[in-house]
């Protein structure tokens, strides 16, 4: 297809997510996928979200519900979400936390925010496919965080751009799986400093940890040195995607209250704010039920966790790798090398029904041909031991 001459020149950097089109393959039958992230829907607190959606239409509440509303979000989402990050080690105010539509819709506002074309935006090599997307609408350039570089390495590649912020998911990322230790998050807030740049902190599997003790996010560690959240370069998007409900596309994000503001304006001019009738279902199932809740979710989580890694060391061959996540939804597995991950799926959902993600696809720059994420969320324990019996099947072949 040929290029519109009338489109800005963002729109040649944007394309179809690998993802969102593998999800089309659920529909074909007897398809074994663990190609999306996709939380299981029989862990879903319906009852709880039919209950609340009926109070939030009740004669009382249902003008509120049905009407415009706030940018900054529902009052009462807020102030549960002030007293959440606060068990989660991170003090903050109401005024510091903006609702948006999905912890996806903070990315894109965050880009928008930051990125002038040609600066640099500091990314894991692998990165969560949906942040480069979010990012590439803004034209940088993406340089690799988990590399060697110090700071004065990171400026002299971002020649006359300059670097605005480090993005990752410190817990269980996507697509890897691996959870960055506090050493490891200590010596950003180092780098961020030395950069005079901001971190975008992506918490949307932080709940999701299955073993090992929690790690304060980098925020709270960055409170611990400065005092106040007003003094922090870290921002926080959280999401009630993998824990209560994807459907409602209910995310937060936690800032210094300049940096809402900000952020408000780019809401307003979006979409005026995040559904009111949402947002009030989302709190009143929070408050009456996600402490209850998450330990469910966890132990099924936890459980085909396990029941994927003894699969992968059963059938896997010779020379293929994967990560041991202590949370989250995904594994990350290396192939051999010349393997490559996009021709395995061609052949693994043409001859025994297995879809999952080519690795490709998460690297800026194009690299990792011979990797693949498994996602083991959305499959119950004996499709996930003959999905991978079959995967190794194909690679042995």
């Amino acid at each position: 297809m040929s290029k519109n001459p009338l489109f800005a020149t963002r729109a040649s950097r944007m394309k179809a997510s690998e993802i969102r089109e593998l999800l089309k393959l659920l529909d074909q039958p007897g398809i074994i996928s663990f190609a999306g992230g996709i939380p299981d829907p029989a862990l879903f607190p319906a009852d709880a979200f039919s209950q609340a959606f009926q109070a939030a239409l009740g004669p009382q509440t249902q003008a509120q519900a049905l009407q415009y509303s706030v940018s900054e979000g529902y009052v009462p989402l807020r102030e549960w979400l002030v007293q959440h990050m606060r068990e989660i080690g991170v003090t903050c105010d109401i005024d510091n936390i903006l609702i948006t539509s999905g912890s996806q819709q903070a990315l894109d506002y965050l880009g928008k925010l930051f990125l002038s074309p040609g600066d640099t935006a500091l990314v894991g090599w692998p990165t969560y496919l949906g942040a480069l997307a979010a990012f590439n609408a803004y034209e940088p350039r993406f340089d690799r965080l988990n590399g060697n570089s110090g700071a004065a390495e990171h400026k002299a590649a971002a020649g006359d751009g300059a670097v605005k912020f480090a993005y990752l998911s410190a817990d269980f990322a996507n697509p890897t799986g691996e959870t960055l230790d506090r050493q490891g998050r200590e010596a950003l807030l180092d780098l961020a400093e030395e950069l005079d740049c901001a971190i975008i902190e992506d918490g949307a599997y932080q709940a999701l940890r299955y073993d090992g003790d929690p790690i304060p996010p980098i925020l709270s560690l960055e409170l611990a040195r400065k005092g106040s959240i007003e003094n922090c370069r870290t921002i926080y998007c959280g999401s009630f995607s993998k824990t209560l409900s994807p459907g409602l596309r209910m995310g937060w994000v936690v800032a210094p209250k300049p940096t809402i503001s900000q952020l408000v304006l780019l809401k307003q001019a979006a979409d005026l704010h995040s559904a009111t009738i949402n947002q009030m279902a989302v709190h009143d199932v929070a408050q009456a039920c996600f402490d209850s809740h998450i330990p469910q979710v966890r132990a099924v989580y936890q459980n085909r966790r396990d029941v994927m890694l003894d699969a992968l060391e059963q059938h896997m061959p010779d020379g293929v790798e994967w990560t041991r996540p202590e949370g989250g939804m995904f594994i990350w597995v290396t192939l051999p090398a010349g393997v490559s991950g996009s021709e395995l799926l061609a052949r693994a959902s043409d001859t025994v029904k297995v879809a999952f993600v080519p690795g490709q696809a998460f690297f800026p720059d194009g690299s990792g041909a011979n990797t693949i994420r498994l996602s083991f969320s959305n499959s119950d324990e004996a499709a996930i031991r003959e999905g991978i019996r079959r995967l190794g099947e194909v690679l042995r072949a």
